[in-house]
């Protein structure tokens, strides 16, 4: 039997064409991106996520990955993603309240609230969407938030759509946070403070049990962001809320499972009334149609290897110090990072992208991460290690680095 042949895609307009006159400002934006050296290429990857990406064609070390524990391309998650499909079909066909809930979407919120060690969890069909969903349920005109000055851009514009008061308080900034709530008093109906765990730009780590004390301080609601940090710390892999021991002065968790869990989607966990509000004021879960049962069946499979395979993480995380002391003897800018994420400082934009573009023709790919993802003067390349790295790429990425800055 000849095999069917399928049809031509057509070819979309051509880049050249002119744009209407509506849109005919758009040409001038984009050339002043380009002047600052923030214009960002489109890459196109070959294959999985893995120890090396083909991007462009080209095979480098994948050093551009938030896959922390490797298992974005591990085919444990494709295999749990593929019995599901066939069991519950691809796409989930509505949101959430109406029948997209499907029995793999309440497996993964079971085994998310076990891992957090709390009563019950939400997913969203994106980190991003369970941050700015979350704020804007849980607070709104009348109330106030503080938001640290780093938080992702999930939070900030979390922030700004529930219309709150918002003061940005000053990256780790214990003090002026205590001093802002102080002089705020109880004017406004809700407190909320917000931070990431870990900083994704920065490797830094929020300081949770100071931040716990000042809530508890102001009647503060607490929210913390543990994306980067989900699956790399605590014993049991849920994150710093757990390696500080902080789970009693936090309220509100929230995280992704497209980092180091490799597969897609966010989360929200904390108590049974909290998720219970959350189902019916997160505009972002209501009115969003449920990510496919297959991806969250790939998720449980991750946070059971997660329990599972604890080295990972103890691995990983003591190759980054290795790393980093390295680069701190050398004598480089790593802007106080602490984990798997490791900063090189080059400056400008240009800096940066020249930077990583050095550390491509020696065979590592180091994204240059540029405003407005970091302070303008603070541009910079970025390492996301993972635990598929040997302790030799870690040595020769260091080497090619130093080389590269001198």
């Amino acid at each position: 039997m000849p095999c069917r042949i399928e049809p031509a895609t057509p070819a979309p307009p051509s880049a050249a064409t002119p744009l209407p006159a509506a849109l005919d400002w758009i040409a001038e934006a984009l050339d002043h991106l380009a002047a600052a050296g923030l214009e960002r290429p489109q890459r196109i990857r070959d294959g999985r996520q893995g120890a090396t990406v083909d991007l462009d064609g080209r095979r480098l070390v994948n050093v551009g990955s938030n896959d922390y524990l490797g298992y974005a391309g591990d085919v444990r998650l494709t295999k749990a993603a593929s019995k599901a499909a066939c069991a519950e079909g691809f796409g989930a066909g509505a949101s959430p309240l109406v029948s997209g809930h499907s029995r793999a979407h309440e497996r993964l919120e079971q085994a998310i609230a076990t891992l957090l060690d709390v009563p019950a969890s939400v997913t969203f069909p994106s980190g991003f969407a369970a941050n700015s969903a979350t704020i804007a349920a849980l607070v709104g005109p009348g109330d106030l938030i503080v938001s640290d000055e780093r938080n992702h851009a999930s939070i900030i514009d979390g922030c700004r759509l529930s219309r709150a008061n918002v003061h940005v308080y000053p990256h780790r900034g214990v003090a002026p946070l205590d001093a802002l709530l102080a002089a705020e008093g109880t004017q406004h109906r809700r407190r909320l403070i917000v931070t990431d765990t870990l900083f994704s730009m920065d490797g830094t780590i929020a300081p949770l049990a100071d931040l716990c004390a000042v809530a508890r301080r102001h009647d503060a609601m607490l929210m913390v962001d543990e994306a980067h940090a989900t699956g790399v710390f605590g014993p049991r892999g849920s994150g710093l809320v757990e390696e500080t021991g902080c789970a009693d002065g936090v309220h509100v968790r929230t995280g992704t499972l497209s980092k180091a869990l490799g597969a897609a989607g966010g989360f929200v966990a904390g108590h049974a009334d909290l998720i219970r509000w959350l189902r019916h004021s997160a505009r972002g879960w209501i009115f969003s149609t449920a990510h496919p049962p297959a991806v969250a069946a790939a998720a449980t499979r991750a946070i059971d290897l997660v329990a599972e395979e604890p080295h990972r993480r103890v691995e990983l995380l003591t190759r980054a110090a290795a790393f980093r002391d390295r680069l701190i003897a050398a004598g480089l800018d790593l802007g106080g990072s602490e984990a798997q994420i490791v900063p090189v400082v080059a400056g400008t934009a240009e800096s940066a992208v020249a930077l990583s573009s050095r550390l491509a023709e020696a065979g590592f790919f180091v994204p240059a991460i540029r405003p407005p993802s970091v302070p303008h003067g603070r541009s910079l390349v970025r390492a996301s290690l993972s635990w598929l790295h040997s302790h030799s790429d870690l040595d020769h990425l260091a080497d090619a680095i130093v080389a590269c800055l001198r």
